[in-house]
């Protein structure tokens, strides 16, 4: 009796866990990409299923047993599957919307089968495909001699917890991408990955390079801190800024707490977002520091902001008659955002534009 009263809590994790899975089941369809493959018939999914689930239960693998249990189409989708199951403690009290669990589900199932032993087989740095479009997941250290080998940094802990017809089942200690996620903006991409050529070879540690502007991170951060207009703007033009200034070594981010273009037509949208980034980096000292009237270039060539020092009735610094009003909610190396009262007037960008 105390052994059961001492997992109380799995009650409503698991119950919590299922109804998610239910919305994942009956609103998001397997990806395209798997449209051709051909799964296992319905009777031997389910007893697969019912094996691997009691597979991973035995070796305490309980969380991932039950996402296992309630939505097994989402691992058992192709005509062959390696499921890497996340230790408990790692994932026992995750909250993730239904779309980034479906993500998190999906980059940690490869389509093909994997026994440890194919696995010791790959050379180091290997990609592995996933059932998450265009991800991968590496073998990133390998010691035969010790029977241990990490993907993405991760120890698998548990080889080869379950094999059996097209299904192979190992243990990690984690996932395979940091679940440091504040302010997920719906359909954002939101993990990182390695690059892989055609030879399914790591070319890059991760997709989003060191030397690179970290934008997944600014976006999460401008969402979590109630800019959410901005960010799901910012989210949408994002591959044109992008390509138009690949080669940006850091930013300053002016965010409003409202953007009423978010519906507007994309250039549109995308010349009024870029009036609020400044390809430098200035700290609100630094910014107050600047002569009243200095000019700050932005994203848009033809068209700078200006510093216009304070509002009348406010100590707060301003920048185009705009009041900073919360400076630096986040900044890295990359990257520094101030929050600002309101978006920069429209009639301010050039008229073309109008």
């Amino acid at each position: 009796m105390a052994k059961s009263c001492s997992h109380w809590w799995h009650a409503p994790f698991y119950f919590a866990m299922s109804v998610t899975l239910a919305v994942i089941a009956i609103t998001t369809p397997i990806h395209s990409s798997l449209k051709n493959s051909i799964p296992p018939n319905n009777s031997i999914k389910h007893s697969l299923s019912i094996n691997a689930t009691q597979a991973l239960r035995t070796h305490g693998f309980n969380v991932f047993a039950t996402l296992l249990q309630f939505s097994p189409e989402l691992f058992l989708s192709s005509s062959e599957s390696t499921i890497f199951g996340i230790q408990d403690s790692a994932i026992s009290n995750l909250s993730l919307p239904p779309w980034a669990m479906k993500q998190l589900l999906q980059y940690h199932t490869s389509p093909s089968k994997l026994p440890i032993q194919e696995l010791f087989k790959k050379p180091l740095g290997t990609c592995l495909p996933t059932l998450l479009q265009h991800k991968n997941t590496a073998i990133t250290t390998t010691n035969v001699n010790q029977r241990s080998i990490e993907i993405n940094n991760v120890l698998i802990s548990h080889p080869d917890v379950f094999l059996e017809g097209p299904i192979s089942i190992h243990g990690v200690l984690g996932p395979f991408f940091s679940l440091d996620l504040p302010g997920i903006v719906q359909d954002w991409d939101i993990i990182e990955s390695p690059i892989c050529d055609t030879n399914n070879r790591v070319v890059s540690n991760m997709s989003e390079p060191k030397n690179r502007i970290e934008w997944p991170r600014i976006v999460q951060v401008l969402s979590s801190n109630g800019f959410v207009s901005f960010a799901i703007g910012l989210h949408s033009v994002l591959d044109g800024i992008l390509k138009d200034h690949a080669n940006l070594s850091s930013v300053t981010i002016f965010a409003p707490p409202n953007l009423m273009f978010v519906a507007s037509p994309s250039p549109f949208l995308d010349r009024i977002v870029r009036f609020h980034i400044v390809p430098l980096k200035f700290s609100y000292i630094e910014l107050a520091s600047l002569p009243e009237k200095s000019s700050l270039k932005t994203l848009i060539p033809d068209k700078d902001l200006w510093i216009t020092s304070r509002v009348k009735f406010s100590q707060n610094l301003a920048i185009h008659g705009v009041e900073i009003t919360a400076p630096e909610i986040s900044s890295s190396e990359k990257f520094i955002i101030h929050g600002i009262s309101r978006a920069f007037n429209v009639e301010e960008l050039p008229s073309a534009l109008k």
